[in-house]
């Protein structure tokens, strides 16, 4: 991708994202590559995480935090949190703070991106949380320092949106 013969993309254009696979964070940090990490958290707390996401598992909060760690002092690059908004489930002011408090002293090394669920067939469970919900999730972040912003999808209109052509696909 960022072979000149090739894409040519800029390092810093490049995002490499994963679901907190501990061991690999710390392998990546070591493959000094230039690019940037982003990790889908999507809950503050190991309970909900494992709720939302089985991996937390084998990879707990804990240990992804060990690593991130690591990162932080191997690269010195900031860290994207992906955090999906789920109506009910982790989008309370609350979490908002746990969220903070894991993040620490350590609010400029990271982003938090805010994303509003988009609904598929398979995961009826969820629905996306309230526009007011959210703003005040961002706001209860922003309050405590922490650098965050609100994804704006497109294509959730016509099932294009993030996870939803996927899980046409899958169908």
């Amino acid at each position: 991708m960022k072979d000149p013969k090739g894409l040519a993309f800029g390092s810093r254009h490049i995002t490499v994202s994963t679901s907190g696979l501990a061991d690999k964070i710390y392998e990546f940090a070591d493959a000094d590559l230039q690019v940037n990490l982003a990790i889908s958290l999507h809950a503050p707390n190991n309970e909900l995480r494992t709720q939302i996401m089985k991996i937390n598992r084998a990879f707990p909060i804990e240990e992804v935090m060990q690593a991130v760690t690591y990162y932080l002092a191997k690269t010195k690059h900031r860290i994207i949190l992906e955090y999906i908004l789920l109506k009910d489930i982790n989008d309370q002011r609350e979490l908002a703070d746990q969220l903070a408090d894991l993040i620490g002293d350590r609010q400029d090394f990271f982003s938090v991106n805010l994303i509003p669920y988009n609904p598929v067939e398979q995961h009826q469970q969820y629905r996306r949380s309230d526009h007011e919900t959210l703003l005040a999730f961002y706001d209860a972040l922003k309050k405590r320092g922490i650098n965050c912003n609100i994804r704006f999808e497109h294509g959730a209109d016509i099932d294009a949106a993030c996870g939803q052509l996927r899980s046409k696909h899958i169908k």
